[in-house]
């Protein structure tokens, strides 16, 4: 059995990717790329894995995109879907701007 060395309880009963995301303070932006096309830009995800967050973004929204340095960039102006997908993998409402 696997213990998880920041919260030490087993892997199946780990809560720290939970309490981590209740705790963001997400920015979400959009930034006008070349030859005009739109990047969606989620800012602030530290203390889960963003990897994972970052391909269910991409399979919520339906477009491509890819992430680096803590934050997720996604093809496309995504700012009216984007709370709304974020609340749903399980981060608090309030704290995404």
């Amino acid at each position: 059995m696997e213990i998880c060395p920041k919260c030490g309880l087993p892997k199946q009963a780990c809560v720290c990717e939970k309490i981590a995301k209740g705790s963001q303070n997400i920015k979400v932006t959009v930034e006008k790329k070349r030859y005009g096309k739109y990047v969606t830009i989620v800012n602030g995800l530290s203390g889960v894995d963003i990897r994972e967050t970052a391909k269910a973004l991409k399979n919520e929204l339906a477009c491509g995109g890819t992430y680096r340095n803590n934050e997720v960039e996604l093809q496309g102006d995504h700012r009216k879907k984007i709370k709304e997908v974020l609340v749903k993998l399980g981060f608090d409402a309030e704290s995404i701007s």
